[in-house]
């Protein structure tokens, strides 16, 4: 993992940082701080996201994957990754993470967007092992959008409900109990995959062989967009990657 730092900054970070203003430190979260308790659509800017994930995540029998359990806040971040991260920020935070992370630029889409890249976290060295974590950053808002693999990627709750890799009807299910409990609204994503209204939560599909499993985009409107919806990545565009929405 240092070496892919090093290389990085090398090559591309004075670049990134020069265009942009200086970005505050990344506060840690207190030391024993557990899940935010608080109600499930409004989380305070300085609410600890999963404390218990910022090391390893790769561990023996914990996860569907073998991850840690991740949680995701609105509007601050999900794991061990916060909304707003530079590129070298968030190469920081996939430190932890045991396996191969890789930076690259994502293909400009609209005009209105500053340059993007795309950091791929896959679960082991070779470069053709499994992508568990995408991360897209901007250069004028930073990571704006998290996007986690059906299958390899960490198990992501967010209150409680487990939203990674999930069939359509059982995942529904779940939902409709968190909403009626929770007294919140419920939403579809266009494919028909239930999820709760809930700031910054884009409910995607991907293809397992035969069948389709959930895989959910954690975002915050990058520049020059009005909803989470403009700021989808075009490499999430249905047909152009895993996911289809």
């Amino acid at each position: 993992m240092a070496y892919a730092i090093e290389r990085y900054e090398h090559e591309h970070l004075e670049e990134v940082l020069a265009d942009r203003p200086p970005h505050p430190p990344v506060p840690a979260a207190p030391a024993g701080a557990g899940e935010w308790e608080g109600p499930p659509t409004r989380v305070p800017d300085d609410a600890p996201v999963a404390g218990a994930c910022t090391g390893l995540t790769a561990v023996s029998g914990i996860g569907a994957a073998g991850w840690d359990e991740w949680s995701y806040a609105p509007a601050v971040g999900v794991g061990p990754f916060r909304f707003g991260m530079t590129v070298g920020e968030v190469l920081e935070a996939a430190a932890g993470i045991p396996g191969r992370t890789s930076v690259g630029d994502c293909a400009p889409s609209h005009a209105i967007f500053s340059r993007t890249w795309r950091i791929e976290v896959r679960r082991h060295e070779p470069a053709a092992s499994p992508l568990a974590v995408t991360a897209y950053v901007s250069r004028a808002v930073g990571l704006f959008c998290l996007a986690v693999d059906a299958v390899h990627g960490p198990r992501v709750s967010f209150d409680g409900l487990a939203l990674v890799g999930r069939d359509r009807a059982g995942l529904e299910r779940d939902v409709i109990a968190y909403v009626k409990a929770r007294g919140v609204d419920l939403c579809y994503s266009v494919t028909g995959y239930a999820g709760p209204d809930v700031s910054g939560l884009v409910m995607c599909e991907q293809p397992i062989g035969s069948v389709m499993r959930s895989r959910p985009l954690f975002m915050v409107t990058r520049d020059g967009a009005n909803t989470e919806w403009d700021s989808l990545p075009a490499e999430e565009y249905p047909g152009n990657g895993p996911c289809t929405n």
